[in-house]
């Protein structure tokens, strides 16, 4: 029979209670330190702004003599914080237009 205490510790571990082990995340500390940064004023959300591209800089068509003859597909999907820096950015803009009322076009 199973004591209490073993039961309550197989539900705990989720997954490895399956059977099945989770993968090993070590940009979670980096991902959740992104999503826990505040924007509290006018100047970090214009920072914020201009440092993070409004879409990704690396997408290219290579042209040669007119014709397009391979296409470079956006890398920035490999970026494990992709998500994180572009809700940052997204964040940034709210606070911009919401907050203190600018105008965001030029940020776009």
């Amino acid at each position: 029979m199973k004591s209490i205490l073993s039961i309550l510790s197989t539900v705990g571990l989720g997954l490895r209670a399956a059977g099945r082990t989770r993968p090993l995340d070590l940009f979670r500390p980096l991902r959740q330190w992104v999503g826990q940064l505040r924007i509290e004023t006018p100047r970090r959300a214009r920072k914020v702004a201009e440092l993070i591209p409004a879409q990704c800089p690396f997408e290219r068509d290579i042209v040669l003599f007119g014709r397009s003859v391979a296409h470079i597909p956006p890398l920035c999907k490999l970026n494990p914080l992709y998500n994180e820096l572009v809700e940052l950015r997204f964040r940034a803009l709210c606070y911009l237009a919401d907050e203190c009322g600018e105008d965001i076009s030029a940020y776009i």
